[in-house]
């Protein structure tokens, strides 16, 4: 079932994110996800260390693939998407792509699960009614 929860964020590539050839280090895409994951949250009316705080949770991920299309370079405009397709009591699935803004060219696209944690013992806890409620 798919949950409507689709999100863009962008990104500018930078000097940093590069490795030797001049093209986005494999790595730091993950890095691009996570923060768009984080911006929907944010989006959803959440900050993480709200969630902490009145919660007692944390996200972790669980499960990661990850395909690359093709190369993104120094100054390249990227826009990553976050899409939740799917949820469980303590897990949500997303779907994640990183396209290049100019041409619309899909980069990188991945499938994540994280998993609602206990803050303290890092052990799976339900995701609280209030966020498992928002559903845009």
């Amino acid at each position: 079932m798919s949950l409507p929860a689709d999100f863009e964020w962008p990104v500018r590539v930078y000097y940093e994110d590069t490795d030797a050839a001049g093209v986005v280090y494999y790595a730091n895409y993950l890095k691009f996800f996570e923060r768009a994951r984080t911006e929907w949250l944010r989006a959803q009316g959440f900050e993480q260390d709200q969630l902490r705080e009145e919660f007692g949770i944390v996200f972790v991920v669980s499960r990661l693939q990850v395909e690359y299309k093709q190369a993104a370079k120094f100054n390249d405009a990227l826009s990553i998407t976050c899409e939740r397709v799917r949820q469980t009591a303590a897990a949500m699935d997303f779907a994640q792509k990183a396209y290049r803004t100019s041409d619309r060219g899909l980069v990188s696209e991945a499938a994540v699960q994280i998993v609602c944690v206990d803050a303290e013992r890092l052990k799976p806890k339900p995701i609280p009614p209030a966020l498992r409620s928002r559903d845009s």
